[in-house]
């Protein structure tokens, strides 16, 4: 979760994308689109029609990203999976592995793989440094969620930055020992960061019923933010799995 930065490994640069969202607004909206896989050999490309229902947010002038820099991309499962849609892999009918950052498509991604492969029940963070849209990234947090579908970090995982709140949204959450974590506050488009909002703002209450929605407490969900927002948008805390433990179930 929270603008982020960019880290090289072992100096990594972390930017993170925050567009601002207001409470309460729950408009949905329903556009079809044509979604299309991406190749990869030796799967043909699918493609289907669907229908996306996203929360609608407001925007003002306020933006920015949510980012702490990917390592590595993992050639095994680049090499293994059977389908491709945005930041997702597809590893079998019941499994895919999001191995980027999100983007204002990445919501429209899932959709499209969910509807070529519906019974896909967990998602494996492998490599997921942030987002460059919060907007958009928190909308994929509530599909997640709304999906049914299980988070999971495996060993050597790491879910960094806006990724954490997508591991967030799981519907049951796991992490295996050296699973990592990621968090820093976020920063605007005007280098403002949350402690320059009233925290009754609806830029930091979004965050807060955002966490309220994945299942934490209230208590839980401020400490959580709180916690997010004591680290400088350019630096980052990085957590173990129990750490997160402290606020988040895990099974």
């Amino acid at each position: 979760m929270q603008p982020w930065l960019a880290y090289g490994a072992p100096a990594m640069a972390t930017f993170r994308s925050f567009l601002p969202l207001a409470l309460g607004c729950a408009a949905s909206c329903f556009a079809p689109v044509t979604a299309r896989a991406q190749a990869l050999p030796p799967v043909a490309e699918a493609t289907t029609t669907y229908e996306i229902v996203e929360d609608t947010v407001v925007d003002d002038e306020r933006g920015s990203d949510r980012f702490v820099a990917s390592a590595l991309a993992d050639a095994h499962l680049e090499a293994t999976a059977i389908a491709a849609f945005g930041p997702f892999r597809v590893l079998d009918p019941h499994r895919a592995a999001l191995v980027a950052g999100t983007n204002a498509g990445s919501p429209r991604a899932l959709a499209a793989m969910l509807a070529v492969y519906p019974g896909i029940a967990v998602i494996e963070m492998v490599e997921c440094p942030g987002t460059d849209d919060d907007n958009a990234n928190l909308r994929l947090g509530r599909m997640i969620r709304r999906a049914g579908i299980a988070t999971h970090v495996p060993a050597g995982g790491s879910v960094r930055s806006g990724a954490v709140e997508l591991f967030l949204a799981g519907s049951r959450r796991s992490a295996d020992l050296g699973a990592e974590f990621a968090v820093h506050s976020w920063e605007d488009e005007n280098g403002r960061e949350p402690p320059d909002f009233a925290p009754s703002d609806p830029v930091n209450q979004a965050y807060i019923a955002y966490y309220r929605d994945m299942g934490m407490s209230d208590a839980q969900a401020q400490a959580f933010y709180a916690m997010t927002n004591s680290v400088p948008n350019a630096e980052a805390r990085w957590l173990s799995v129990a750490e997160m433990k402290r606020y988040a179930a895990l099974d």
